[in-house]
């Protein structure tokens, strides 16, 4: 018997049967999934419900969730002290819009004494939307159009992101590639790329793009790769010099490396930071944060002026989503909170590794942090060309195996571990990692 059959509970809980939900969802759909994930049909699953660490299925199978909502479910799925919150916000209104609310000014504090570089936060609903929002504040505060971005850097859905996240081929720096259709062809003329960890190739973009240059826009962490000691010093020093703004994407990293985010972790401040779902425990809440000269910038008073960047959105500062990143927050300042963190992860990886070891696979369980993944690689990466170089399809295959096995990950994407994953998890994630190997041989 698998893990993954010793976890099917037989009183199966969905409404409807698995091979139902998948008809009706091909039928209203594109592609009958979510998103950008498409997955084979002997691993794809419809969830039920989510529990600390784990998702049960329609089937009643229980799988051990990495995935954590895209890592914004630090605490797993349905803490009780988060639920207790968004059940007690929801009898006084699920939606306002245009006027304050309790909530959101409440978590708006709590979010500007954390965040190393923020006098005030906007609010957002996504992620993708904060990193938007910081690069048109950056061109509305700077006068300038151009953003430098780096190679392999995902800074969510909208156009300025999509160049070269995963390029088939090393870019043409400082141009990118677009990664996906319906762009405007001039769209290139504005995002400049450049290698990640390359101190060297950002200096000598930023200092030939200079008057044009508003912003240079990093994930602290790229993916899985972390930067190389003085990185980011170094792109903290080279925007200085040229009068550039330095954006943080902490949608991954803010309140998962530390309660001060990838600045707190590394001791670098930017001028503007983004954050997502994190804020809003899982919720629709994310956020702009930066000094108040610059967050000026979207004050609706200045509606009208050259330099107003216009920031609406009905969900904006959602009171069940503040309910529930005020709960979060709580939590995540408890005494001790990140040392056990990073020391689960820290076992799980390690423990992961010996099974990679004892199968002589020359895969690699890589990351720092509550932050990692398993690679096809013979080294740490330094830069996206690494993962070009790696086996990405035997990554993407034994992730495939450990999925029907009882894991759920996302097949050759970076996982996370929660505040919540038990010893009985850890020791359920080792049998199906050793199964999948087995099966890869």
């Amino acid at each position: 018997m698998t893990p993954a059959d010793a976890a099917i509970d037989q009183n199966a809980p969905g409404a409807m049967s698995h091979d139902e939900y998948y008809k009706m969802a091909e039928a209203v759909l594109p592609g009958g999934g979510l998103g950008g994930y498409s997955l084979p049909e002997d691993v794809r699953f419809v969830i039920h419900k989510g529990e600390a660490g784990r998702l049960q299925d329609v089937r009643g199978k229980w799988h051990i969730d990495y995935v954590g909502g895209a890592g914004a479910l630090i605490l797993g799925h349905a803490f009780p002290s988060v639920v207790k919150a968004v059940q007690e916000a929801a009898p006084d209104g699920l939606h306002f819009f245009g006027t304050l609310n309790e909530r959101a000014v409440q978590l708006a504090e709590q979010l500007v004494k954390a965040i190393p570089c923020a006098d005030k936060i906007a609010y957002t609903t996504t992620g993708s939307e904060a990193t938007f929002y910081a690069m048109r504040i950056a061109r509305a505060y700077t006068g300038r159009s151009k953003i430098l971005k780096c190679e392999g850097g995902y800074h969510g859905n909208h156009d300025y992101s999509n160049f070269s996240v995963s390029p088939r081929a090393a870019s043409n720096f400082p141009s990118g590639q677009p990664d996906t259709a319906g762009m405007p062809a001039n769209m290139s003329e504005n995002v400049l790329i450049s290698p990640y960890n390359d101190l060297d190739a950002v200096r000598e973009i930023v200092r030939a793009n200079k008057d044009d240059l508003a912003a240079v826009i990093i994930e602290p962490v790229q993916r899985i790769i972390f930067p190389k000691d003085g990185y980011l010093e170094g792109l903290r020093d080279i925007c200085n010099e040229s009068d550039v703004l330095l954006i943080f994407d902490e949608v991954v990293t803010g309140f998962r490396l530390g309660y001060g985010g990838a600045q707190g972790y590394f001791g670098v401040t930017p001028d503007l930071a983004s954050y997502g779902k994190i804020v809003g425990g899982g919720g629709p809440v994310g956020c702009v944060g930066g000094p108040a000269e610059i967050m000026e910038q979207c004050n609706p008073v200045n509606r009208g002026k050259s330099n107003y960047a216009y920031i609406n959105g009905t969900l904006h500062g959602n009171p069940i989503g503040c309910a529930a990143g005020l709960a979060t927050l709580e939590e995540l300042r408890t005494p001790g909170f990140y040392d056990r963190l990073h020391s689960r992860a820290a076992e799980i990886q390690s423990r992961c590794q010996e099974v990679l070891d004892a199968h002589k696979l020359p895969a690699m369980a890589i990351g720092r942090g509550s932050l990692w993944q398993i690679a096809f690689m013979d080294k740490e990466p330094e830069d996206f060309g690494d993962f070009i170089q790696a086996d990405m399809a035997s990554t993407r295959e034994l992730d495939l195996h450990q999925m029907r096995n009882g894991l759920y990950v996302l097949p050759a994407v970076r996982r996370f571990v929660s505040s919540v994953h038990t010893d009985q998890d850890f020791e359920d994630t080792v049998k199906a990692l050793d199964a999948a190997c087995s099966a890869m041989k």
